[in-house]
């Protein structure tokens, strides 16, 4: 049977999840941070270069360290969507939700009946198919592990956002600074007073309406600022973990 997400768990015990995004292929970084116990991997599927086989691999890194892989998907079609899930991802962040309609796409390709329209095949992201006597009840186990964000990252998100906090399924809203800057009209300028005023709209909305954000469910840490920052602090003499 599935694993637990471990977020889905931090937001019924109403913890912060802690995880870290890793927009490179590299099962080794998991292994090598599993010690940390860290709740989740996020993993770039849209900016970084994950093939389905990189993303297979990632998820038997995450499942034997324990932690829950997450991954941001290219775009929300369902065929999209399946074949993350079926490589055994439990968390997707949907890009580019910016109608009703966008919000719905994405929960019905997350979840199997009648949550939604996923679709069952025997692979590793449905246990194989193996030995599964009661598939009502695996379905209802999956739903119950899926983790849904929906990012908010163009300007008709503003405008729709009303109607997309109404679309059941979606655990918490994230806001993409950066296209969202540019589908303002502010290209490269994701600090403009401008956006943090939306940003701080959208937010305020989100809230209001009874729903969360991400700083309300997890924080997570980039691995290429762990590492810049290790190396920052070894070449100014900072850190004594020389082997």
């Amino acid at each position: 049977m599935k694993h637990p997400n471990r977020v889905k768990a931090a937001i019924r015990e109403g913890r912060i999840a802690q995880g870290y995004h890793l927009n490179f292929p590299s099962p080794h970084v998991i292994e090598i941070l599993a010690p940390f116990d860290f709740d989740f991997v996020w993993i770039d599927g849209e900016h970084g270069p994950f093939g389905l086989p990189e993303l297979e691999s990632h998820c038997r890194a995450a499942e034997l360290a324990g932690i829950t892989p997450i991954a941001r998907v290219p775009n929300i079609q369902s065929s999209t969507i399946l074949q993350y899930l079926d490589c055994g991802i439990q968390g997707i962040t949907g890009p580019h939700i910016s109608t009703k309609a966008d919000a719905e796409q994405l929960v019905r390709a997350c979840h199997f009946g009648p949550l939604g329209e996923r679709s069952f095949g025997g692979n590793r992201g449905c246990d194989y198919d193996f030995e599964l006597s009661d598939k009502v009840a695996y379905y209802r186990q999956c739903n119950d592990n899926m983790l849904v964000c929906a990012l908010l990252e163009d300007a008709g998100a503003l405008e729709n956002l009303d109607e997309i906090l109404t679309v059941d399924g979606i655990d918490y809203f994230h806001i993409g600074p950066n296209d969202f800057s540019q589908g303002l009209g502010y290209p490269g300028q994701p600090q403009h007073p401008k956006v943090l005023e939306a940003i701080e709209e959208i937010t305020s909305r989100v809230r209001r309406g009874g729903c969360r954000m991400e700083g309300d469910v997890m924080q997570r840490i980039m691995v290429k600022q762990m590492l810049t920052a290790s190396a920052r602090k070894f070449l100014v003499g900072e850190w004594g973990g020389l082997m």
